[in-house]
């Protein structure tokens, strides 16, 4: 199944590649024109702009939440009729040290509130409310790509894994270009190029 998109791409490759090359121009204007520091971290209405920004020229339900219940392999992501109440919730979890931070950003994972591109907004969102809380944020071309996705895939059952693991690739380089658009990476794409694929149910 080939989403539909703005670009009438109707092969699934074809569309991931564009997408890859889309949303990495726009993530890196989210950061050199300093639109990121703008936004307030932690907050849903952040990830809806960061979702929006980077793949409305691609998909006409860029930023809005889902309105389709979706799965990966055997786990399903939030019910449609429970994801409102969720996101609420998610919104107002602590977020001062970055045990807060990672129960947080695991638990909008497994929200997933947007139809595609969860994986490449909630990295962004993650970062951000690193480097406004605690002054880092993550490099990811530290973080094994195997790894992550299955500490990911585990991570609403513990979220230690998940957290020893970043942790590990924390940085102080909080304005690096480069360090900042590693977590861009479709391979690390929990939602849908590298190991598994999103179904709607």
């Amino acid at each position: 199944m080939v989403l539909e998109n703005k670009l009438g791409i109707n092969d699934s490759s074809e569309l991931a590649r564009q997408e890859e090359k889309i949303s990495k121009k726009k993530a890196l204007e989210l950061f050199e024109k300093g639109l990121l520091d703008s936004f307030e971290a932690g907050t849903f209405d952040t990830l809806s702009k960061i979702n929006k920004y980077l793949f409305d020229e691609i998909y006409y339900f860029a930023g809005e939440v889902r309105d389709v219940n979706i799965a990966k392999g055997n786990f399903r992501f939030a019910p449609v009729m429970y994801l409102k109440q969720a996101l609420e919730h998610i919104e107002k979890m602590p977020q001062s040290t970055y045990e807060e931070i990672i129960a947080k950003y695991v638990e909008m994972n497994v929200a997933h509130p947007f139809r595609e591109g969860n994986g490449r907004s909630t990295r962004i969102w993650l970062d951000l409310i690193l480097k406004k809380e605690i002054g880092k944020v993550v490099d990811w071309s530290m973080v094994d790509k195997e790894d992550y996705l299955l500490a990911m895939e585990r991570s609403p059952i513990k979220d230690v894994e998940i957290r020893e693991l970043l942790k590990q690739a924390l940085t102080s380089q909080i304005d690096d270009r480069e360090v900042y658009m590693k977590g861009i990476d479709a391979s690390y794409n929990y939602e849908g190029y590298f190991i598994y694929k999103t179904k709607e149910l």
